[in-house]
């Protein structure tokens, strides 16, 4: 798939521990909830009705919040195993940006990352949240470093996993993506096809085969779960490619200023195998942000590791955090 590789995970881990297998305990010694399925997602699935539309998202733990942002063409379930693993230290938040996942975003809505970062202070608002520790993927982490510009005061740290930098905003992989989005042509091609098909997912060529390191392991329920969100509508459909578009312009640009300005802490994880944004994208994080504590490169790992390997984003986030599991 053209617009973003599912990841790969760090050889040092697991198989079990890629599928969240694993049981972490608390302060208190008591298993952390169980990892959800898809059924018990969608069955979890909360909608907030903001003007921007019907917002769906899920959430799990108490506590001081954590907003997990998701990339595309993903939704809230990427952060399933970050869920269950954290939401012993947080009232752990996974939204779905608008037009994708399953939230209802009415004709013509406005896609761009702006706008989702405007919406993301509403939920927030709605949710009685003034502060949150964030933890963003893909173009997810594009949205988390405008919502740290506009929003210094209401972010307590910040995880960064592979996502757009300054310099590469959006990253050049995507331009065959965009372009197929214009001739109307990607939600076919990405979505009804491989959705309809799960050996073509499966595929080198297709979503699953493309985007994750083990194929063979990856659950035909969640492709459903993914996909099925753009394939029950042909308003989804639209929608799915009118986010795509919405990526189109740089808007990390002009907040680079605000970004060197920011104080919170902030801890950058890094997939070296990610064949779409640049290599260089973490060292520039990591000078960007003042208050960084560094990179920390997963050998191996594409750009949706977060999903196979939540480990160690629950790891990392406990470090960045100040809390022990």
């Amino acid at each position: 798939m053209n617009r973003r590789h599912f990841l790969h995970s760090s050889m040092a881990f697991s198989a079990a521990s890629a599928l969240g297998s694993g049981i972490v305990l608390s302060k208190a010694n008591e298993p952390a909830p169980k990892p959800m399925d898809v059924a018990q997602f969608h069955a979890a699935r909360k909608f907030a009705d903001l003007p921007y539309g019907r917002i769906a998202y899920v959430e799990r733990g108490r506590g001081a919040a954590a907003l997990f942002l998701h990339g595309y063409p993903l939704n809230g379930y990427q952060w399933r195993g970050a869920l269950d693993r954290l939401s012993t230290h947080r009232r752990c938040i996974a939204p779905d940006f608008l037009g994708l996942g399953y939230t209802e975003a009415p004709e013509g809505a406005d896609l761009r990352p702006g706008t989702q970062m405007a919406m993301l202070a509403k939920l927030l608002d709605t949710l009685a949240e003034e502060r949150v520790d964030i933890v963003a993927n893909d173009s997810g982490g594009a949205v988390a470093q405008l919502f740290a510009a506009h929003y210094p005061k209401r972010v307590r740290t910040l995880l960064l996993t592979n996502c757009d930098a300054n310099t590469d905003c959006p990253p050049k992989a995507i331009s065959s993506l965009i372009e197929d989005a214009r001739r109307g042509i990607a939600a076919d091609k990405y979505v009804a096809r491989p959705f309809k098909d799960h050996v073509l997912a499966r595929s080198p060529q297709g979503l699953v085969g493309a985007c994750f390191t083990y194929p063979d392991r990856f659950l035909d329920e969640t492709l459903d779960c993914y996909l099925g969100a753009f394939a029950q509508s042909a308003l989804r459909m639209r929608q799915y490619e009118q986010f795509a578009i919405a990526l189109e312009k740089n808007v990390l640009l002009e907040i680079e200023p605000a970004l060197k300005r920011f104080q919170s802490p902030v801890r950058i994880l890094w997939g070296t195998a990610d064949t779409i944004f640049s290599a260089d994208s973490p060292d520039w994080l990591n000078r960007t942000f003042p208050s960084s504590r560094g990179v920390r490169r997963v050998e191996g790992a594409k750009l949706f590791w977060p999903e196979e390997f939540p480990d160690l984003i629950a790891e990392e986030a406990r470090l960045l955090w100040g809390v022990h599991g």
